[in-house]
């Protein structure tokens, strides 16, 4: 069952999504963030590291962190403020995977939240911990580069196999093909915008379109794909 808590010097009860004003002689608020992966797991431990490194407020999960949709981790974020500090046991508290820990650490600082790990005694308001926060944007900006290559490098492969990708097409390839023919025989753009329930646009895509390997090729044709001899490469024009 998913848990969303908040811990105060009163106890255990629900967050409400108002904001306390629980700040530290620095007029910031200290708050932690506590998580098991299930329910039958308890956050004492956690609470009590926490409550002694001086959290005012913490907010927990019962969920596992590869789900991203972690209502407790949400509240937090929704609740802290630039110059607020976060407060953890562990990293590992703030995801499963490198890559989650990552993305909720970059959400944090471009928040302009300072981070404490206990475990890993990383601390955002010393210059080693300002170092590895350089570092992590760096791992952050990496991965997201990654994540766009592979999907270029999909997409095109998509492309050279004659899949499409991106949105759903309007026309099948079979009618692109009938919509070419037809004009090429003369046929105007508002009679094919009529014949075939499309929009004037979505015509001329069909007529301007790159792929004209694929589309001008006989029905069930197979796509020839050109291949450099000397080099084994796919898609290299001669």
């Amino acid at each position: 069952m998913d848990s969303v808590s908040e811990v105060g010097a009163k106890g255990w009860r629900v967050v409400t999504g108002a904001r306390a004003e629980l700040c530290d002689s620095f007029g910031m608020s200290v708050v932690g963030y506590a998580r098991v992966s299930t329910g039958r797991q308890s956050l004492d431990h956690q609470q009590d590291a926490l409550t002694a490194a001086g959290c005012e407020r913490i907010f927990a999960d019962k969920l596992s962190g590869v789900r991203e949709d972690r209502p407790g981790l949400a509240a937090l974020v929704d609740y802290v403020r630039a110059g607020d500090t976060v407060v953890v046991v562990a990293l590992d508290r703030l995801g499963r995977s490198l890559s989650g820990v990552i993305r909720t650490v970059e959400t944090l600082t471009a928040a302009g939240v300072l981070l404490r790990s206990l475990r890993e005694g990383i601390d955002y308001g010393t210059p080693t911990g300002r170092m590895l926060a350089g570092i992590f944007a760096a791992l952050a900006g990496y991965e997201r580069e990654l994540m766009h290559e592979r999907a270029a490098a999909a997409r095109e492969a998509a492309r050279l196999r004659g899949r499409h990708t991106g949105r759903p097409r309007r026309l099948s390839i079979d009618q692109m093909r009938q919509v070419r023919a037809l004009r090429r025989s003369g046929e105007s753009i508002s009679d094919l915008v009529r014949s075939f329930g499309v929009s004037r646009a979505t015509i001329y895509r069909a007529l301007q379109t790159t792929e004209l390997a694929s589309l001008d090729a006989p029905a069930g044709a197979p796509l020839e794909v050109p291949v450099d001899v000397a080099t084994g490469a796919v898609g290299v024009g001669s």
